[in-house]
């Protein structure tokens, strides 16, 4: 099982581009993956490198979990974008190999398979088609990708096509029923990420965001998950905007301070020709009401990440994977 597992990865890690069409008759015929078998393929791609960084999770004080019902997993990524860490993020202190694709797929991929989301939110994913799609489609997930309109990765020479969100939700325990492209309310038509050093026009797609999630529950108790890199530090508007919502979200990662108010230090680190920079950009959102968080994974301290900061031999991306164990406050179909 192992070897024919890793002989169809191989097969589609080698490929430049898979076409979409190709890609989906592919996913109709695959038969469910073998996790294990493409561990030890990642640790056999990265025996070179050094221990991954060693992460705990934290169990909030004052939880009492129901025993009677699995939790679910959520995992939220920004995986960076392989033509942008290689072609225009210049990380000065990263190694040019530390950022080879032959390599750092099987970073991303272990980080994965690690912590075996149910939900798994990515950003920066521009190796959809070639890599991500199949392979977690072949491991029991169901998987939608939606491209930015204009993509940074085109500019970059030799890219993979544009990066994008890629959802990815776990077939034993979810139906994915439909999925939605929503283009955020933007200034200028660049695309519909969270623009870095653009506050006015993040707070702006935040609101466009809360008034589309607001319609779609109007009238429910339907809980809520909103993962993503919002490229907005706590104190910035759009963050209290969510905060303060009529939606009832708080952010998960929160529970990993004392006081259950403060969010982690920093959730992105990097070096890059502009200086060094430590923000909190990147966060999972639930509903109150609906959701309780019984576990978040907890961030590597300064020492652990090292003084060359983010990305590096041992950490494929410049932000930390959040990850989080939710669920339901009560039977599912009564909070509807």
């Amino acid at each position: 099982m192992g070897s024919r597992l890793y002989s169809a990865l191989a097969q589609t890690l080698s490929r430049n581009t898979l076409l979409e069409s190709e890609y989906l008759e592919q996913m109709d015929h695959e038969e469910p993956g073998d996790r294990e078998a493409l561990l030890r393929e990642c640790e056999k791609a990265l025996r070179r490198r050094p221990a991954r960084l060693h992460r705990s999770f934290v169990f909030p004080k004052g939880r009492v979990p129901d025993k009677h019902q699995q939790p679910i997993r959520v995992m939220q990524w920004n995986i960076l974008a392989q033509a942008l860490g290689e072609g225009k993020d210049n990380f000065v202190q990263c190694p040019a190999d530390a950022l080879n694709w032959n390599e750092r797929k099987y970073l991303i991929l272990e980080e994965i398979l690690t912590y075996e989301p149910d939900i798994l939110c990515l950003q920066e994913v521009d190796h959809y088609y070639d890599t991500f799609g199949p392979v977690l489609a072949n491991l029991g997930y169901c998987c939608t990708f939606q491209p930015k309109p204009r993509s940074p990765c085109l500019g970059v020479k030799e890219n993979n096509g544009p990066d994008g969100c890629a959802l990815f939700v776990r077939h034993s325990r979810f139906l994915l029923e439909e999925s939605t492209c929503l283009h955020l309310a933007s200034a200028t038509p660049l695309s519909n990420q969270a623009c870095s050093g653009w506050e006015h026009l993040r707070c702006a797609q935040g609101s466009d965001l809360l008034r589309a999630l607001e319609e779609a529950t109007e009238g429910t108790r339907i809980p809520l998950l909103v993962c993503g890199d919002f490229n907005a530090e706590p104190s910035e508007d759009v963050y209290r905007r969510f905060a303060t919502s009529h939606l009832g979200l708080d952010s998960a990662c929160k529970l990993l301070s004392p006081d259950s108010q403060s969010e982690p230090p920093y959730t992105t680190w990097k070096i890059r020709l502009s200086g060094e920079s430590c923000n909190t950009l990147d966060y999972i959102w639930y509903s109150c009401h609906g959701l309780s968080v019984d576990a978040v994974l907890d961030f590597p301290t300064e020492e652990q990440i090292g003084p060359n900061r983010l990305p590096s031999y041992n950490y494929p991306s410049d932000h930390l994977s959040l990850v989080c164990d939710v669920r339901f406050c009560g039977e599912p179909d009564r909070l509807q």
